[in-house]
């Protein structure tokens, strides 16, 4: 397929000129003058968007589908993430009994190995537990939470933790910074959440090499005047990425547009947080063995507690521009390139060729139109 007559956003700004080929689940070629190959359709957007496929790094479930459930579960949802616009995404595990984890870790490694021919693409799990804090587990079965142990994450791992992309963990517990230190030299994006962290503690994780905030002011510390918490060390502290999930329930509108000021479109990270009654009804769900009830666009614990969201990326990218104020450009990047940026991927989230051959579509008042594939 040959793309021309788009506005496309090349993952920092938007290009008019651009013309993009894809082929074979793959963007393959990206410049102002290409020609099209025999037989090759081609379609004219008429001066409408052209985004890369969303980047979603932190997402426990969809339509139904989690994480924790093993391969089966992950390929539908490499599917049906596709069909709604995200090119790549992080499969994020809850916290459950070691087994369970090494379980849904298997899963995730095998769709890693052999990828779902027309799905999104599994970059890698997100470990959401078991190092949290028990005072600040939310949604996350703390019963299950240990302090950071290497040998225990190589046991989870089957041997390989290459299969962990980004894991989020309390740098207060005991053995953080050792675990921190390795994890990074193993290739590991360590988060911080799930915490009661102080900001000098914060900023001390930095220096051990932790560089991600998971869901910034949500399940840690508060923002303070005199103990500015997780997130006034990570909004001031250029080594981080801040995730936000923008559904308009977890974080308030002038906070989405602080962490867009302080941080940069391109160090803040719009993340879903999903849990399987995204793309669903609204009702009785499950997340991490507890039922989640769904009602007016949340999903609660039985005691109130948020538990992960309804959100997908498009209404996230939708939200910030229509909702928050957020520019089109700046909405663009903390959906695509952003995301991809802060676990150090190169191509996902852009318009180069070897890039996924995934896009989103976009009327000129920002209302999606279509997920385009090759």
């Amino acid at each position: 397929m040959l793309i021309t007559g788009a506005n496309a956003f090349d993952g920092k700004a938007f290009r008019p000129d651009l013309m993009i080929q894809l082929e074979q689940g793959i963007l393959t070629a990206v410049d102002k003058h290409l020609q099209p190959l025999p037989g090759e359709q081609i379609l004219d957007l008429a001066g409408d968007f052209l985004l890369p496929g969303f980047v979603d790094v932190h997402i426990h479930g969809f339509r139904r589908h989690d994480t924790m459930q093993g391969e089966a579960a992950l390929r539908a949802m490499s599917r049906d993430l596709a069909a709604v616009g995200v090119a790549a995404f992080c499969p994020t595990t809850m916290s459950a009994s070691p087994e369970d984890t090494r379980a849904a870790l298997q899963g995730i490694r095998a769709v890693m190995d052999r990828p779902e021919a027309r799905g999104a693409r599994v970059l890698g799990a997100h470990m959401e537990a078991p190092f949290l804090q028990e005072s600040r587990a939310g949604a996350q079965r703390k019963e299950f939470f240990q302090d950071p142990d290497w040998t225990a994450l190589e046991w989870m791992t089957g041997g390989h933790p290459e299969i962990v992309r980004l894991i989020t963990l309390a740098p207060e517990r005991a053995g953080a910074e050792a675990f921190i230190r390795k994890a990074v030299r193993r290739g590991i994006h360590v988060s911080l959440g799930h915490t009661s962290a102080s900001a000098a503690l914060t900023h001390a994780a930095a220096g051990w090499g932790a560089d991600h905030i998971t869901h910034t002011f949500n399940a840690q510390t508060a923002l303070h005047h005199r103990e500015p918490g997780v997130p006034g060390a990570a909004l001031s502290d250029d080594r981080f990425f801040c995730e936000m999930i923008c559904d308009g329930v977890h974080l308030h509108r002038d906070i989405i547009r602080m962490m867009v000021r302080c941080k940069s479109a391109a160090r803040a990270v719009a993340v879903t947080d999903a849990m399987e009654a995204a793309g669903m009804p609204e009702g009785e769900y499950v997340l991490g063995g507890q039922k989640v009830f769904v009602r007016g666009g949340e999903a609660r614990l039985a005691d109130g507690t948020l538990a992960g969201s309804v959100l997908t990326m498009a209404q996230a990218l939708h939200n910030l521009i229509h909702l928050f104020g957020i520019s089109p450009a700046e909405a663009c990047t903390l959906c695509t390139s952003s995301p991809a940026d802060s676990l150090s991927l190169p191509l996902a989230g852009r318009m180069l060729p070897g890039a996924p051959g995934l896009l989103t579509r976009w009327s000129p008042s920002w209302e999606m139109v279509s997920v385009l594939q090759g």
